[in-house]
């Protein structure tokens, strides 16, 4: 009998004074009212001194018989310049700063289930990877796997790593900007299918102003949690002001880690976890802060430095195991995450004649620790291939098994981890004034990641005959650097044929370069082995403490990618536009670096949309139908001894639509929703396999002889025809606010539904047919809250309905091994909270 869950009420944890309540006591003096909507943002000078100041103070209400029911006006800045999100001719949906204080959005996981065009695959906090509008493979995201396919921005800094987007805490952000579709001429690589912006509130001298907020919450079944976050814009003089923003927070577990021995069969030996049983234990800490100054040279020039730094630690796992229980799993070994990162920017703004310059320059520094237990390969390798009868605390090479007066050992194996990435890019460009007929945008970028990987494979009392050399009980080492490098120059031309027809050419030249050089692979067991310490050459020098080198590779690549776009305006609010664009991702090496480069991959958009205002600005509804070839996309799977192989599957083409509305029904009433449909596909076989230069073969009958290994297959893994995980055919939700009088002040009442449906977890079939597909769920956020003054407190209850929205399906190891072990990532279950917050 599974065991069974218990309710609990822990009490909140106040055990820290954090940062924000202190920044926001000591800004604690009269002031005025907060209208972030209207904040500045460093898109090009003219542009942006034409807005209104960031911080105004707040108007008298309006009397009932004056209010009128419109829509705000949201300014992007997704092409590079400050426009009205309506006449940008791009599928793209904004959160303002309204509507992300309104769903209550704290991180990645808040406002991603918003946007219908994006979908993701997750580990827990910090470890999250983004795809866009279908174009999804599956497996990606590995200290050595391929580049992610979405490019996530903070403000014009690229803040995209390998392993995951960072998890920033959203609070004080004018908008979260979401552009669907490749976006490769403006941004470049990373940014095949499309692009997620966070665009903070900045620095104002016109203004004082300040603002906190304070909030508890109680997952059903789980523990308490709490945010406290706080904000100041102090005017320096007349031409200078500084934003500071803090916060603290706790993220309640809500999964048990539960008992459970196991026998392992080579040798008998059994174990339990009985030493780390332990309710709630995949709790999250983050605290983090944000400066940002800002300093008017002259009326043509300003620069901004900015600094921002986040420490999160997370305790246990974000997954739960279907075969042990409904949110339970049985780990022997801790799960722990300890991810610290900070964020240097400086943009420059200005002028020269009648021309914008923008300069961008960032750096991300990021260390990551972590811990893994990774039990499940121990056992089920030892069930299928008697791993464990090798495993002693005294090996003797020559008969291949222990010593005499050596013994088998516990061979479970857990991973301890340190990656430690430093990111730095540059950009320049320049732009024409926005009103002229004839305008343009262009620049040079530049940009290199470099990344120092360090995964312990270990088992305790392993002896030092089977440990890699210099690595106490350390099974396997994997200790390399990787260097991903690219530089472009781009533009793009518009030209407004008449005052309706508008025409664009855009273009991006780019080179890319990625490197993988280090050490892989066991110790030396006494056998000959293809890689690891016994391929090392007799007095090799060591690699950053490994014993040798084994494999230094490089690829590079140079290419050219284009967009077109004629745009239509009928009438101001309502216009069409046609787009053919281009995005790639660029290649790189393998981190089993006997396996041949894979090469970038390319996705191709066709595109037709339309955005409409209708009933005086009361209803906006855009939409948009596309057809995307995806050639050659790259492919990772966990292959021998678990290593990510990444190859160039196949080519796959996405179909679909995607439309969104915002309806002010009337003044108090307030409807919003969004809806994405995709259809996406293999358009020839995938095999599973390439050829000896790194091109994937389409054409594989059973018996076909795999070029890389010489072994006869059964045919292809996934044929024609086969759906693109993780997307579902459909995703959208439906969002209602209700406001009315209430005591002086305005109460409201709100709720949000969303769904996503049935996805594949896994494009090949066999494997897919392990792990299971996805299944489709609703979810339901309700709130309601009192304002009056400058103070406001909110109740809200997210998924109330307590779903388990399936987010992500995994195994431990290569699925014909582990896939009987089942992992689950879920939305957070059933969570209660209150929130107080001011602004001054």
């Amino acid at each position: 009998m599974q065991p069974t869950r218990k309710s609990k009420n822990v009490p909140v944890r106040l055990r820290r004074l954090p940062l924000a309540v202190a920044i926001c006591l000591a800004a604690s003096t009269g002031a005025f009212a907060q209208d972030a909507s209207g904040t500045q943002d460093p898109a090009t000078p003219a542009d942006a001194a034409a807005q209104a100041p960031a911080t105004p103070p707040a108007p008298a209400a309006p009397p009932p018989e004056a209010r009128s029911a419109t829509l705000e006006t949201i300014t992007v800045t997704a092409q590079k310049r400050a426009e009205n999100v309506q006449k940008v001719p791009i599928s793209m949906q904004v959160l303002s700063t309204e509507k992300l204080e309104q769903l209550d959005i704290k991180d990645f996981d808040d406002y991603v289930k918003y946007l219908p065009s994006v979908s993701y695959q997750s580990f827990g906090p910090g470890f999250s990877y983004v795809y866009m509008r279908g174009v999804a493979s599956g497996g990606d995201g590995n200290h050595s796997g391929s580049l992610p396919s979405v490019g996530m921005y903070l403000d014009e800094e690229p803040i995209t790593t390998i392993q995951g987007a960072l998890d920033i805490h959203i609070y004080d952000i004018a908008r979260v900007e979401s552009l669907s579709g490749p976006q490769g001429t403006l941004y470049g690589a990373s940014s095949e299918a499309g692009t997620i912006r966070i665009i903070t509130n900045k620095p104002d001298p016109g203004v004082f102003a300040a603002g906190y907020g304070v909030e508890a919450n109680a997952i059903d079944g789980g523990g308490t949690g709490w945010v406290t976050e706080a904000f100041v814009n102090a005017p320096l003089s007349d031409n200078a002001a500084i934003r500071l923003v803090g916060w603290d927070k706790k993220d309640a577990g809500y999964i048990d880690n539960v008992s459970r021995p196991r026998t392992f069969p080579s040798s008998g030996i059994t174990v339990d976890n009985t030493d780390r049983l332990e309710d709630d234990y995949n709790s999250a800490y983050t605290t983090g802060a944000r400066a940002a100054l800002k300093i008017d040279i002259n009326d043509s020039w300003s620069v901004m430095p900015t600094l921002m730094g986040q420490h999160q630690v997370a305790n246990g796992s974000f997954a739960f195991d279907e075969s042990i229980g409904d949110l339970q799993l049985s780990h022997r070994f801790p799960d722990t995450s300890d991810d610290l990162w900070t964020q240097a920017g400086l943009t420059v703004l200005g002028k020269i004649g009648n021309f914008d310059v923008t300069y961008a320059f960032s750096h991300l520094s990021r260390d990551v620790d972590t811990e893994s237990d990774y039990a499940d390969y121990s056992y089920w390798y030892d069930v299928l291939y008697g791993y464990g009868a090798y495993i002693c605390d005294n090996f003797d090479p020559v008969s291949f098994g222990c010593a005499p007066g050596g013994s088998l050992i516990d061979p479970t194996q857990y991973i301890n981890g340190k990656d430690q990435y430093t990111k730095r890019s540059h950009e320049l460009r320049i732009a024409s004034p926005s009103d002229q007929r004839l305008r343009f945008v262009a620049g040079l970028f530049w940009q290199q990641q470099n990344h120092d990987i360090q995964q312990q494979y270990k088992i305790n009392g392993l002896s030092p005959q089977q440990s890699v050399a210099g690595w106490p009980d350390t099974l396997w080492l994997t200790k390399q650097v990787r260097r991903d490098h690219d530089e472009a120059i781009f533009g793009e031309l518009s030209y407004d044929f008449t005052d309706k027809l508008t025409g664009t050419i855009g273009g991006r030249h780019f080179r890319t370069e990625n490197s993988l050089e280090g050490f892989f692979g066991f110790g030396d067991w006494g056998w000959v082995s293809s890689y690891g310490q016994a391929i090392c050459p007799a007095g090799a020098p060591t690699f950053h403490g490994a014993p040798c080198e084994t494999f230094d590779k490089t690829t590079s690549e140079t290419g050219t990618l284009g967009r077109a776009n004629l745009t239509y305006e009928f009438t101001d609010g309502r216009m069409v536009y046609a787009t053919w664009s281009e995005g790639f991702r660029p290649g790189g090496i393998n981190r089993r670096g006997t396996l041949p480069p894979y090469q970038a991959d390319y996705l191709t958009n066709y595109e037709l949309g339309f955005k409409t205002a209708w009933f005086d600005h009361r209803l906006v509804l855009n939409g948009a139908v596309f057809d995307e070839k995806w050639r050659d996309f790259q492919f990772s799977i966990l292959g021998a001894n678990g290593l990510t192989e990444i190859k160039n599957a196949a080519q796959a083409e996405i179909r679909g639509a995607e439309m969104d509305f915002n309806w002010a029904a009337t003044y108090n009433l307030r409807v919003n929703g969004g809806i994405a449909w995709y259809d996406p596909k293999l358009t020839e076989n995938y095999c599973g396999f390439t050829d000896l230069e790194g091109n994937p073969i389409t054409d594989c009958p059973p018996g076909t002889i795999n070029p890389t290994t010489g072994d006869p297959v059964d045919g292809p893994e996934a044929p024609e025809g086969s759906r693109l995980p993780v997307t579902a055919k459909l995703k959208g939700n439906l969002g209602a606010r209700y406001t009315f009088d209430l005591a002086g002040g305005e109460a409201y009442l709100a709720g949000v539904a969303v769904y996503e449906g049935e996805r594949p977890s896994d494009l090949r079939v066999v494997e897919n047919g392990i792990i299971g597909n996805l299944d489709s769920y609703w979810l339901l956020d309700l709130s309601a809250g009192f304002g009056k003054d400058n103070w406001a407190i909110d109740l809200f209850l997210n998924n109330a309905t307590d779903e388990r929205a399936q987010e992500y399906r995994f195994a431990q190891c290569a699925e014909a091994a582990c896939g009987q072990e089942k992992y689950l990532y879920t939305a957070q279950p059933r969570t209660l909270g209150i929130r107080f917050s001011q602004k001054f």
